[in-house]
């Protein structure tokens, strides 16, 4: 009996860590490009987007996340798919432009910018 007692209360106290889903959202790298009207050989085309805000918007509500150095975002999102914009003005626009955030993970998605000049 005691053994049954002590089962239960186990399951009772693991019962809330097992409903805790686990932190989701999407990481990775955002490059702006052309940089440079003629691209050559051995000159980088393209250019870290660091210090560039963007916007997640999906689930009812937009997350705005601001890159740092190297381009590099993390953002935690709410399982789900989300429409993908930069919050600057100017020429260009940002690929992928919508991306799906699974229910277990955070996913890798890097972003790029085209600037538009040619």
């Amino acid at each position: 009996m005691i053994r049954l007692l002590l089962a239960v209360a186990a399951l009772v106290l693991a019962a809330p860590a097992a409903a805790t889903a686990p932190p989701t959202g999407a990481f990775g790298t955002v490059t702006r490009g052309p940089i440079t009207p003629i691209c050559r050989v051995g000159n980088p085309c393209d250019a870290p987007a660091s210090n560039t805000l963007i916007q997640f918007t999906g689930n009812g509500k937009t997350t705005r996340v601001r890159t740092g150095a190297g381009g590099r975002y993390r953002v935690r999102l709410r399982p789900g798919r989300y429409a993908v914009s930069r919050t600057s003005w100017g020429p260009g626009s940002i690929r992928p432009a919508s991306i799906r955030v699974p229910a277990t993970r955070f996913v890798h998605v890097n972003l790029f910018i085209d600037t538009g000049i040619r």
